[in-house]
């Protein structure tokens, strides 16, 4: 499974982004849509999590995300969102898209979001 994120940049606290990541193959063949993030000296932390056969899908949620973020799917266009409302600095980072399929882990390449005060 090949993943393509997009969607990143330079906001202001506050402010919205909304991710995309495109999947080479059908989500509904996906066991779970993910995204992490890693800011820089700090591990790699889970943001969302969404089902990608399951209707309706299951979600899931880090706890500094909670109420801010949302994570969607489009089975049709096999593309994941995450869309990000009330972004902290601290919500600075890279994004992954990842995805849980076929016994393994696949991920794509990140983009930088970066939250200014």
């Amino acid at each position: 499974v090949q993943l393509q994120a997009s969607g990143g940049g330079l906001v202001q606290a506050g402010g919205s982004l909304r991710l995309s990541c495109a999947a080479s193959r059908s989500i509904l063949s996906i066991n779970h849509m993910l995204w992490y993030r890693q800011a820089p000296g700090k591990q790699r932390e889970l943001v969302a999590r969404i089902s990608g056969g399951e209707f309706p899908a299951s979600t899931n949620y880090g706890d500094s995300v909670k109420g801010r973020f949302t994570i969607s799917r489009d089975n049709f266009k096999n593309m994941v969102y995450l869309q990000m409302n009330s972004l902290k600095p601290e919500d600075s980072a890279v994004y992954y898209c990842n995805a849980e399929a076929y016994g393994s882990n696949y991920w794509g390449k990140g983009t930088q979001v970066t939250v200014s005060s």
